[in-house]
C-alpha cells in the first residue's frame, strides 16, 4: 500500500528556536522553518536528502530511545567535534564506555557508538560502521 510513498519521520521539542539553533548551527544540518504562530515547524534535511519534521509541543516528553543516528567514518573525530561545539555525551550504565564516552561493539553492524541529546532531551547518536 505504501511501498512507493515518500514517508518521513518526525519528533517533538519543547523550544523550536533552541532546536533550530542546535540542529542548524551545532550539528550543521540544513534547517527550514515554516508556518506561523502555533503551526510553526522545522524541516531537517539530512545528507541523504531525507527530511525529518520537528514540531513544538507544550507537553513534550523527551524520547527515551535514539531518534536519529548519524553514521560517521571516524567516531573519535566526530565525538571530539561534538564536544568542541559544546555537546555532552550520554553514558548509560548498561554499556561499557571508553574514556571518550564511546561504546565499542563487536559483530555485525556498528563497531562504535556514542549518544548525546538535543536541547529538548531527545536522544541522538553518532556511530561508526564496519
Amino acid at each position: 500500500m505504501f511501498g512507493q510513498a515518500q514517508a518521513f519521520s518526525g519528533f517533538s521539542v519543547d523550544d523550536l528556536g533552541e532546536a533550530r539553533r542546535f540542529y542548524g548551527e551545532t550539528l550543521g544540518l540544513q534547517v527550514e522553518e515554516t508556518g506561523q504562530g502555533d503551526m510553526r515547524m522545522l524541516t531537517l534535511t539530512l545528507g541523504s536528502g531525507a527530511q525529518v519534521f520537528v514540531y513544538p509541543k507544550e507537553t513534550h516528553t523527551p524520547a527515551t530511545f535514539t531518534i536519529l543516528n548519524f553514521p560517521v567514518d571516524d567516531i573519535e573525530a566526530a565525538v571530539a567535534e561534538l564536544e568542541r561545539r559544546g555537546v555532552t555525551l550520554e553514558r548509560y550504565a548498561e554499556f561499557d564506555h571508553d574514556d571518550k564516552g564511546i561504546v565499542r561493539v563487536g559483530g555485525d553492524g556498528p563497531t562504535a557508538v556514542a549518544w548525546f541529546t538535543d536541547p529538548a532531551g531527545n536522544v541522538l547518536s553518532v556511530l561508526q560502521e564496519n
